[in-house]
């Protein structure tokens, strides 16, 4: 049983098939033939409802979210042949909220006006919020939009748990958007290898 405040998840029964035209007497002239009113059983008799645990509801949030990080990854980089991004597909969901995640697509480094180049990653949340400047990442998360995308800097080796590269912003945020279109501009920008390459994009 879950504790009291907490998510309670369920899965809905499939919508029953509607009855055959003609094989069910009208209300009114059955009240007139017998004197007695039907009752619907489907009014009186709450649905069954079967609950999810929190571990199935993650399972399918993390499908939907990997499904669409795909789907993002192939729109990127169908683009054009000199912009490229490694497909690195994997997701998260919240733990007290697993209906809630984020899935991580890409990740690359550019110059963002340095000698040094950034190293960030590109991710697309199944909710809206702010991002926080401390160890909460998401802040007020929103269901409001149904998607958010957003790229952050980040530095550590490969094959170690990554850190938010704040010298940038407190934040690491690089963009941060709930339009897709914008989105993957922002990606391409971030990926283009020349100034005539960004301004081909800027005007898409």
């Amino acid at each position: 049983m879950q504790a009291k405040g907490k998510f309670r998840y369920y899965e809905a029964p499939p919508p029953k098939p509607p009855a055959p035209a003609g094989t069910k007497p009208t209300a009114h002239s059955e009240f007139l033939r017998t004197g007695r009113i039907a009752r619907d059983s489907a009014i009186w008799v709450p649905a069954e409802r079967r609950y999810i645990g929190y571990a199935d509801v993650a399972a399918r949030t993390g499908k939907k979210l990997e499904a669409a990080g795909e789907k993002s990854h192939e729109r990127i980089n169908a683009f054009h042949r000199s912009i490229q991004f490694p497909k690195i597909i994997f997701h998260r969901t919240l733990d007290e909220r697993p209906h809630l995640g984020y899935c991580h697509v890409t990740a690359a480094r550019t110059f963002l006006g340095r000698r040094m180049p950034v190293s960030w990653s590109f991710y697309i949340a199944n909710f809206f919020s702010e991002i926080g400047e401390e160890e909460r990442f998401f802040e007020r998360i929103s269901t409001t939009y149904s998607r958010m995308y957003f790229a952050v800097a980040i530095e550590g080796e490969p094959g170690e748990p990554f850190r938010i590269d704040r010298s940038i912003r407190k934040n690491g945020l690089l963009f941060q958007t709930n339009d897709p279109m914008e989105a993957i501009k922002n990606v391409l920008t971030l990926g283009a290898s020349s100034h005539a390459l960004r301004e081909i994009i800027k005007k898409l």
